[in-house]
């Protein structure tokens, strides 16, 4: 068990009197599928062993009292008067019960204490691991009998509607479904998905966090839904049929989109090319070919700056550095754009070197620090044994 879990279970003993139920919950990454998501395209994330943690218990009232470990803050309400913290961090939480009671459920008071070891703001999907966390608790707590799918899409409600960010479902899905050593090729038109093994023996997978987030991060993301939209109209003109990108061939964009917007054809351009591109991943990695696999994600970032334009120079600079170097399989930037962090495959032998240097030639040419994690796929959300002081990897419903 983590030393965090330990000072999270021990702080909820100390303050409530009670030993909690603790339930684990990943951040995640995207090897390959951005700004796939909103087109029906395919995504392919992966759960980290990074994680969020939520201790919590049942109240006899209707009392709401939240711990924040890592924000050292406490908030609390009732649950008959639901309303936004102004602080955040408990709104994922609060969102999470007011969907949950919109469904119909039963709920009442609770005793929770949270916290975690993925880093915020680096593009990791820590929210979306606490409220997957939350509601995976709440469902064993109070019996709901929820299936995956249900903490899902609940989840995702709760950041929706309540925190108010309109995001897609892919982080609560990674999160909740992932398994270790595999990644998901997740369809976002119907949610269907299936695992494959990644082979990362003698592969390490870094994250080069910039450290920069560019202020045309939401408006240009907004923008890129309408140029999108833009492309489908076009073709649907002369295809009915036609409902997304994801039923769109190149061809399609020559004949009908390039004529009328050149910006529009390279927006769509790049996601139908993506698609195909995380087909052929998905072989790939079948094969263990690491090596065809890396090199789809260098072409998915070419895509990513010069097609969608939604990289930045501090993320370029950082693919660019390491594209020449033989023993760094592929890298690209994560994520909606414009800052954050890039993804890289390298050989485990060479990490100290290509860190050491990278960190110090990132800090010359931007004055900025270059945080670096290194990660291993993980498992999704479950319970943490508290009595055997293990991470349960098996808990099922």
């Amino acid at each position: 068990m983590k030393d965090i879990v330990k000072v999270l279970i021990r702080t909820f003993e100390d303050t409530f009197a009670e030993t909690p139920l603790v339930v684990q919950s990943p951040g995640r990454i995207n090897l390959l599928g951005e700004h796939t998501d909103y087109n029906n395209g395919y995504v392919m994330p992966a759960a980290i062993d990074l994680c969020n943690y939520v201790a919590l218990q049942k109240r006899n009232d209707t009392e709401l009292h939240f711990i924040s470990i890592d924000y050292n803050d406490t908030y609390s309400c009732s649950i008959d008067n639901l309303e936004k913290s102004g602080k955040l961090w408990p709104d994922y939480m609060l969102g999470v019960i007011e969907e949950l009671l919109k469904q119909g459920h039963q709920l009442g008071g609770l005793n929770v204490a949270v916290t975690g070891d993925i880093p915020t703001g680096a593009g990791l999907s820590s929210s979306a691991a606490l409220e997957c966390a939350f509601a995976f608790g709440l469902d064993q707590i109070f019996n709901l009998g929820l299936e995956r799918l249900s903490i899902v899409k609940t989840a995702q409600s709760a950041e929706n509607n309540y925190v108010g960010v309109k995001c897609g479902i892919m982080d609560q899905f990674a999160s909740v479904f992932g398994h270790e050593d595999q990644v998901m090729r997740l369809d976002c038109r119907d949610l269907s998905f299936e695992y494959i093994p990644f082979t990362s023996s003698g592969i390490s997978i870094l994250l080069f966090n910039t450290g920069v987030k560019h202020s045309l991060a939401s408006s240009a993301y907004n923008q890129r839904r309408e140029e999108c939209q833009a492309g489908v109209d076009l073709i649907r003109a002369h295809h009915p049929k036609v409902t997304s990108l994801r039923e769109v061939n190149e061809q399609m964009l020559t004949d009908y989109v390039l004529p009328v917007d050149k910006t529009v054809y390279q927006r769509c351009l790049y996601v139908v090319s993506e698609n195909t591109r995380l087909i052929e991943a998905g072989k790939d990695l079948q094969e263990h070919n690491m090596k065809a696999f890396g090199q789809k994600m260098f072409a998915t970032h070419d895509g990513l700056q010069h097609l969608y334009e939604v990289s930045c120079a501090e993320l370029d600079y950082l693919v660019d550095f390491v594209k020449e170097d033989s023993r760094v399989l592929g890298a690209r930037m994560m994520g909606g754009g414009f800052g954050g962090c890039t993804i890289n495959l390298i050989a485990t032998d060479a990490v100290a070197d290509i860190t050491a240097k990278i960190t110090e030639l990132y800090k010359d040419k931007t004055g900025l620090d270059l945080e670096v994690y290194q990660i291993k796929i993980g498992e999704g959300t479950s319970l943490v044994d508290v009595k055997n002081e293990n991470i349960n990897q098996h808990a099922t419903y």
